[in-house]
């Protein structure tokens, strides 16, 4: 029975990276893939998913509308396919999310997520506590801090430089936008947290 998989981190862990090895893996073996990802997510040009190491493909994109379930079905009546893919899935809906648990459930297709569990906030992206309440795998991927501890927290940066505690949860960006960092750090940066003093 093909299963949801739902790979999660915080920014800069290698989400993309993954999606397109387990892409490349199954065409490698004479397989076809579908990706998708989130139509208005144009940092790699429209219609395309790239990782930071300098890799990237072509992909189908989907809105906040989009009926997956719809778009899937309609590319396996195209030919055969072994695996759905989708990057920003904690940008998905929660119909959405459910549509790619019916991908799994009804035509038998594996579909793996790969998105953010939390956003600058803290707080769950709607598509991701969808998934984590959905999925039938949960993976997560792991990443670090600046201070070697495991990052499970992101922060926004304004132009001051200055951790961001407003604003909408979604806005597109990459490494000069976003910093991944430990809950420690994390609470220090928005400043609920002071730093202990030096010592002198």
């Amino acid at each position: 029975m093909a299963k949801l998989y739902f790979h999660y981190s915080t920014m800069n862990a290698g989400k993309s990276t993954l999606l397109l090895q387990a892409s490349y893996n199954y065409i490698e073996r004479g397989m076809q893939t579908y990706l998708l990802t989130a139509n208005f997510d144009d940092r790699a040009g429209k219609g395309r998913i790239a990782s930071r190491i300098g890799i990237e493909a072509e992909a189908d994109t989907w809105a906040a509308d989009t009926d997956l379930f719809a778009m899937i079905e309609a590319r396996l009546a195209q030919g055969p396919c072994a695996c759905v893919l989708v990057d920003e899935a904690q940008w998905l809906s929660r119909e959405q999310v459910w549509q790619l648990a019916r991908v799994a459930d009804d035509l038998d297709m594996p579909v793996m997520a790969y998105g953010l569990r939390v956003d600058f906030r803290g707080e769950l992206f709607p598509g991701s506590a969808a998934m984590l309440a959905l999925a039938d795998v949960l993976r997560e991927v792991r990443t670090i801090c600046h201070c070697g501890r495991k990052a499970t927290m992101v922060i926004r940066m304004g132009p001051d430089g200055r951790a961001l505690t407003e604003g909408a949860q979604v806005e597109v960006g990459g490494n000069d936008r976003y910093v991944s960092l430990c809950r420690r750090h994390f609470r220090e940066a928005t400043g609920d947290r002071v730093p202990p003093e030096a010592p002198v």
